[in-house]
């Protein structure tokens, strides 16, 4: 481990801290130029985090969002592949579908809200939807674009050597295009986080973005800071701690990322 790169990590995330309070003291108490419970400071989301640990509610509600990311993303992912191979094996499909499944992903999720609530109702189902709406077309893309990125020459050495079609997707294809996939599940995953918390708002159902509304509706501006930065937290610590290792692991295991 590194431990002069992690300290001058935690060097950073120091200075900030004290950036924000130094900020807050200025703006609330120094100049009065906005009011005390408009901005939030370092010393009220700490406390807010003590209180919503210690009675629960910010546990529950992190398990609550995971288990929903997990669900749809894992819906997603199978989408997404049946998706971009179809849009592969097809020039009809690539020249029609893909350029809708583009436009389709420029979505903001928050979009598909509307039509959760219609056809699931507000419940578990509709934000599940969401966030494979929200997921789902960006991983076909990363596959698709994964599988037409293979070195044509090896497709053509596992045809010469009698490999059938089948085989040839589980065999060659989808091991070759095994790094862009991961990256494209390291974006797939992000836009996944993303459209839970769209469907969250909109939900009775306890969990971080139901949690995020309830500090609004409180006007408890440190609930809402809170809740913010639990969310980027949570997605960075996936993203590093999941998705990158996996992705450096495959890059290393081939060659194509030096050893350390």
């Amino acid at each position: 481990m590194n431990f002069k790169k992690l300290a001058g990590n935690l060097l950073f995330f120091i200075g900030l801290i004290l950036l924000w309070q130094l900020l807050y003291t200025a703006a609330c108490d120094w100049f009065d130029w906005a009011k005390p419970y408009a901005v939030p400071n370092p010393v009220g989301v700490f406390d807010c985090i003590t209180t919503l640990f210690s009675n629960g509610t910010l546990s529950a509600a992190i398990l609550s969002s995971l288990l929903r990311a997990l669900i749809g993303f894992l819906i997603a992912i199978f989408i997404g592949i049946i998706l971009g191979t179809l849009i592969i094996q097809s020039a009809y499909l690539e020249r029609n579908l893909k350029p809708l499944i583009l436009g389709v992903q420029t979505l903001p999720s928050i979009c598909w809200v509307p039509f959760a609530i219609l056809w699931f109702g507000l419940t578990e189902s509709a934000i599940v939807f969401v966030v494979i709406m929200g997921s789902a077309f960006g991983i076909a893309l990363s596959i698709e674009s994964g599988i037409k990125n293979i070195p044509p020459i090896y497709i053509k050495a596992a045809q010469t050597m009698g490999v059938k079609k089948l085989a040839l997707y589980r065999r060659v294809i989808f091991p070759a295009a095994l790094p862009a996939f991961i990256s494209g599940l390291k974006q797939g995953w992000s836009f996944a986080w993303r459209a839970l918390m769209s469907g969250e708002v909109m939900s009775a159902s306890i969990g971080l973005g139901y949690t995020l509304m309830v500090g609004r509706d409180l006007a408890d501006i440190n609930q809402v800071m809170t809740i913010m930065l639990v969310i980027i937290g949570i997605g960075i610590l996936i993203d590093k701690g999941i998705f990158s290792l996996l992705e450096n692991h495959i890059l290393r295991k081939r060659g194509l990322l030096g050893q350390k």
